[in-house]
């Protein structure tokens, strides 16, 4: 018989803290990193529903997607890191033949061709090997005695160099240079000298005329624009323009939620996309982005915490790889829609409206979850 002592316990707060941790426990989630990535998305819709003009019919479709990309998460999370080592080789295989697959038959969208065409939706190839290919590199590293010598260093370098290379042809650099920066951390983990990053620096600043001549002409126009956006004001630098006063004109604590006017006369582009920033500063001023980047520097240390506890080389760098990465998603959003970077299309990680790259994000959190929960079964 169960007293009324032991079930007032049970229904405590104490009591449903403890079966909502085990519920957790059971499901291989990471409560705070959970935590963080929910708020992330929950004000990732608010800003979406008013940086659409009020369309609840793209917020019920980003609610679509958001599920989806959590449940994908939540079964990346079952996996064992050990299983997720084994598979590194095969998906980013697999990753290569997909890309190569773009270059041949690929669907030809806004002058690029980046998707596959699979009858009921396109799919970006690209997106999976801003996953493959750390954990590639992660496993190829895991192989060897670290830190790595410089035949590791040529070989993995030729690794990463293939996958960028045809994601560049697409032509796709923003997602060339997350695909870049996902492999440049797993070096940078891996323990290479400071020496040799700083000669790296300097040889690819030596390389910057010949990537310019191999630059297509609209990559180029945004890098002028990005320089001097006061030479078009009304063309090529209209844009970043429009983009800056929504950011500027938002002050302290901005002109509230639905009451931004850059953004609902219609001023800045992509406002619901890549420039969803825009809208979100100028609505909340501030305050409310000093927020924000709390939010998203909890959700990093997170991730990188989750890394420095890791038990093997391979779970380390590949956590690390990728809590990074988010990092640069943001690094990258921020500082292209407020002047600091050129325009390169890439997206504000979990607020921006999209599909493939939202699934991207969490896949790779969902990672980060199987190695926090099942590091307890590994040999230390």
């Amino acid at each position: 018989m169960i007293s009324g002592n032991a079930f007032n316990a049970d229904m405590s707060p104490g009591g449903r803290v403890s079966q909502r941790r085990g519920l957790a426990a059971i499901l291989r989630l990471d409560m705070p990193l959970l935590t963080g990535l929910l708020l992330l998305s929950g004000l990732g819709l608010v800003v979406l529903y008013s940086a659409s003009g009020a369309d609840m019919g793209q917020v019920k479709a980003q609610i679509i997607r958001l599920t989806l990309a959590f449940g994908v998460m939540l079964i990346l999370a079952q996996i064992s890191p050990q299983s997720l080592r084994r598979w590194s080789p095969i998906l980013y295989g697999l990753g290569l033949i997909l890309l190569i697959a773009v270059l041949i038959t690929g669907h030809i969208g806004k002058g690029a061709q980046r998707w596959l065409n699979l009858g009921l939706f396109r799919f970006q190839p690209s997106e999976i090997m801003k996953i493959a290919l750390p954990m590639m590199l992660a496993w190829f590293f895991s192989l060897r005695d670290l830190p790595p010598r410089p035949l590791s260093l040529f070989s993995s370098t030729i690794l990463m160099a293939i996958p960028v290379f045809l994601i560049a042809k697409q032509p796709d650099l923003g997602t060339a240079m997350l695909v870049a920066s996902s492999g440049v951390f797993v070096l940078f983990l891996a323990g290479i000298s400071w020496r040799l990053i700083i000669g790296l620096a300097v040889g690819v600043a030596s390389a910057a005329p010949f990537v310019w001549s191999l630059l297509h002409d609209y990559q180029k126009q945004r890098v002028l624009t990005f320089i001097d956006p006061s030479s078009d004001p009304l063309g090529s630098g209209y844009h970043i323009i429009q983009s800056k006063i929504a950011i500027g004109s938002g002050g302290i604590y901005g002109k509230g939620w639905l009451n931004g006017t850059q953004s609902h006369l219609e001023f800045i582009p992509e406002r619901h996309t890549d420039f969803i920033f825009s809208v979100f500063s100028e609505e909340f001023g501030l305050t409310g982005v000093v927020m924000l980047m709390c939010l998203y520097l909890f959700i990093i240390f997170r991730g990188l915490y989750i890394a420095n506890t890791a038990q093997n080389s391979y779970n380390r760098l590949l956590a690390g790889s990728l809590s990074l990465v988010f990092f640069v998603y943001l690094f990258i959003n921020t500082g292209m829609v407020s002047g600091l970077l050129p325009v390169v299309g890439v997206p504000l990680p979990l607020i921006s409206y999209g599909g493939t790259s939202v699934v991207t994000i969490l896949a790779g959190f969902g990672i980060l979850m199987s190695i926090q929960s099942h590091k307890k079964l590994l040999p230390i």
